[in-house]
């Protein structure tokens, strides 16, 4: 992933998106933030995160992936990039609960601090929420408060609405809530269909997401009164 020091991203030329705050110095700790990374599908912006890692921009070790569907891509990617993946398939607990019970206890056991939700396509409860206060986040493709839950890009394009974006927040326990931590707009050009409206906020996401868990980070170390 290249640096990241550009506010407006461009795409093929047609269009700019605006990302606020705009990225700009990236913040440095005492020591790298303690991360653990949820994902269900492809692990695109799972990826992102260790890029951002990897080129120094974001300050931040990511000490584990949990997947909750065996068959996702996530997997092997946590492979090729030597990052200890767990799978917790949700079908095997017998609640909500009990699964981010078990969440809870993987990731302290870990040393995590923080948890980011990078594409995790289920509801969390209480109990994970209440485990990581304010330091649980979530990226989701939309400018949020618009087009909450499943489906955004879809309720976009239906909307009749001409910009598009998406989110990263602090997770509540109310779906898609929570203090905004960073969005990035991007215009719905003539023609768009749901695979290149999607493909474009992914793009941004991938921008948004390392920028914003570092913005996050700068208040979880002062809240803690360290930046180590």
């Amino acid at each position: 992933m290249p640096a990241q020091s550009d506010p407006s991203q461009m795409d093929s030329g047609c269009y700019s998106a605006l990302i606020v705050p705009a990225i700009g110095t990236w913040p440095r700790f005492d020591s790298p933030l303690r991360l653990g990374v949820m994902a269900s599908g492809a692990g695109t912006n799972f990826e992102a995160l260790h890029n951002a890692i990897s080129c120094g921009d974001l300050d931040a070790r990511i000490h584990l992936l949990v997947v909750n569907n065996p068959g996702c891509e996530a997997i092997q990617r946590a492979s090729r990039l030597n990052i200890p993946c767990e799978l917790r398939d949700h079908r095997q607990f017998a609640s909500r609960e009990a699964m981010d019970e078990d969440l809870v206890t993987t990731f302290r056991n870990e040393g995590v601090e923080a948890v980011v939700m990078a594409g995790w396509m289920r509801i969390v409860t209480p109990v994970l929420i209440d485990a990581f206060p304010g330091r649980l986040i979530n990226i989701h493709p939309s400018l949020l408060p618009a087009f909450r839950g499943m489906d955004a890009i879809g309720q976009c394009l239906t909307s009749g609405v001409t910009i598009a974006g998406c989110t990263v927040h602090e997770v509540q326990k109310d779906v898609d809530t929570g203090p905004v931590l960073a969005q990035a707009a991007v215009p719905i050009l003539e023609g768009d269909d749901r695979e290149q409206l999607a493909r474009r906020i992914q793009k941004q996401e991938h921008q948004l997401l390392p920028w914003a868990t570092a913005l996050a980070g700068q208040r979880w170390r002062s809240a803690a009164g360290t930046q180590g």
